[in-house]
């Protein structure tokens, strides 16, 4: 089988799976792991993504009131690598290509047409199932089986050093606000809450499953979490670090609990939290180091500085 991957989630998935070398070609995005670095690239982004919230926030809204799609996709090289299965995913238009875009494309793909298959989960479950039918698809669905299975053990031991044995265990832990863009404030849903309460904590403003929405600072101050999480979607920790100045600034942040109380963190949204793929479960590691630093100790994970900081830590 031929794969070619547009979706950096599906991409990890299949070598997680062990299948890729059956992965011939990949999105702009999908960097992980290193060795499929090699392979051909069939996307581009029509938005630059070195700016700031605001400035990438600009520019979307300005690709989109031209009536364009954010990815432009090279049709002839794509062709040219005769996939039979193409990844994607039917859920953000700002996140890769679209379901429904690539099948436009297809419709005029010279020969037999390669199967699309795109991922869409709103819950950690449904990430999970998406992956089971990957697995499936590319005839790895045993591997996919021994893997998810070895990753929910790791996840066991993680909740049972936090004393979590049940999900209603999580009851007086601490509230929490996940921000997955930070101008405009968008928090984060989708499976986030899941990952929240799988790390011991209670995710509020949104519920698992509910799609991601833009805030008000003034339901941010509303909601006053005990802990405040910093994951801008594609962000890494150094490029949100150099947004901190303008948001500091402002009255609001000042007042917020999570703030007087030294509970912010700021974490790596490009490689952990706004993927539905593998290392989510790294995801819900680094969740629970930041909500029980009494219980979990940073060190016992091997928690690396690229990929949580402290507020404190990132301003240094």
């Amino acid at each position: 089988m031929r794969i070619v991957s547009l979706l950096p989630a599906a991409t990890e998935w299949v070598c997680a799976f062990g299948a890729q070398e059956a992965l011939v070609g990949r999105s702009h995005e999908c960097d992980f792991p290193p060795e499929i670095l090699n392979r051909p690239v069939l996307t581009r982004p029509r938005v630059a993504a070195q700016g700031t919230s605001a400035e990438i926030d600009r520019q979307v809204r300005a690709v989109w009131e031209q009536g364009l799609s954010l990815y432009e996709i090279d049709w002839e090289q794509l062709q040219a690598l005769q996939p039979d299965l193409i990844l994607t995913q039917a859920q953000c238009p700002v996140c890769a290509v679209s379901v429904s875009e690539l099948k436009a494309g297809l419709a005029e793909w010279p020969g037999p047409r390669p199967r699309v298959l795109a991922m869409a989960p709103q819950t950690l479950k449904q990430v999970l199932d998406a992956a089971l039918e990957i697995g499936h698809t590319i005839g790895r669905l045993h591997e996919a089986m021994r893997y998810l299975a070895q990753a929910e053990q790791r996840l066991r031991q993680l909740r049972d050093a936090l004393g979590l044995h049940r999900r209603s265990d999580t009851a007086g832990f601490p509230r929490v606000v996940c921000l997955e863009w930070l101008d405009p404030l968008i928090v984060a849903g989708h499976w986030m809450p899941d990952v929240v309460e799988m790390a011991g904590g209670q995710a509020v403003l949104l519920e698992a499953g509910q799609p991601s929405r833009t805030i008000s600072w003034t339901e941010l101050q509303a909601a006053d979490p005990d802990v405040l999480l910093l994951m801008p979607c594609g962000f890494t920790v150094t490029q949100t670090a150099r947004e901190l100045p303008a948001l500091m600034q402002r009255p609001e942040w000042q007042a917020l609990r999570a703030v007087q109380e030294g509970r912010v963190y700021v974490l790596d949204g490009h490689a952990y939290f706004n993927r539905p793929g593998p290392r989510l479960y790294r995801s819900i590691e680094l969740v629970a180091c930041c909500l029980h630093p009494e219980r979990l100790l940073a060190e016992q994970l091997n928690v690396q500085a690229w990929e949580l900081q402290p507020l404190e830590a990132v301003l240094i």
